[in-house]
Formats: C-alpha cells, structure tokens, sequence
C-alpha cells in the first residue's frame, strides 16, 4: 500500500490497515494518457488461494508483486505467487505475463534479511523484471 500510495500522490505514509482498494490513476507517457487501475492487496489477503485470487489474477494485465527487504517470508513466497499468476494467464494465451518483482524498504538497510542478489536472481529465474526500492524515500 505504501508504494502504491507513493506512485499515486508522490507521498509517504507508514502505517496502513489490512483492506484491499482499487485505484484509478491518469498518467502521460511518451506523450500518451495512459489510465490505470491498480488493485492493491495487501500480503495478509494474498494468501487466499481460490475464487478471490484466481478473480484478481484475471482482472489484471500486469503485475508488481512487493516484498520486504526486511522480511524473508514476504520474499519467498514470490516463486508459489508467481508460478500461480502464469498458470493461470498464461495457460489461456501464448503471450508472456509481465511481471516485476520489487524488494522495498531499501532505506532499511540495517535491517536487510534478503539481498539485493537474491532477488535480482530470483526475479531472473523466473523471468521478471526486478528493481529495488524504498517507498519513504
């Protein structure tokens, strides 16, 4: 949520409650509008295996799957995740998923428990995008 809240209005706000919302979002790039809906999960709701996630994972056309860089937990449950999301897309089309993985909370550094490595790795094994970042900052 953090991120997402980030993205949207360019601010940070720390503490969030455990509710899913969608937001709608008007961006310019290479001089296009582009509208987005982001349905924003949080990871205590993506846990729900069935009809709700399998409805998420249909809904969207991309997907940003956030971990902690201070929580490996948050971490490896990405490869069930995202093996999850390509069964799903990708048993329907030819046409690859994008994903991006993204370790948040850089800015922690003294608290890492998962490194930059690690997920650059991981996301290269299974094909997604990586980057790193840090949501307060």
């Amino acid at each position: 949520a953090a991120l997402t809240v980030r993205f949207l209005t360019r601010r940070f706000i720390g503490e969030y409650g455990d509710m899913e919302f969608i937001y709608s979002h008007n961006l310019t790039v290479d001089g296009r509008e582009i509208l987005f809906h982001i349905w924003d999960v949080p990871n205590s709701q993506q846990s729900e295996e069935g009809s709700s996630e399998e409805k998420r994972i249909q809904w969207a056309d991309c997907f940003v799957l956030v971990y902690s860089i201070c929580d490996r937990a948050s971490f490896n449950i990405l490869p069930l995740k995202i093996q999850f999301i390509k069964a799903a897309k990708e048993g329907q089309s030819q046409e690859k998923v994008p994903i991006v993985i993204v370790g948040n909370k850089r800015d922690l550094h003294h608290r890492r428990v998962v490194s930059s490595e690690e997920g650059r790795l991981l996301a290269l094994s299974l094909d997604c995008g990586f980057y790193e970042v840090s949501a307060a900052e």
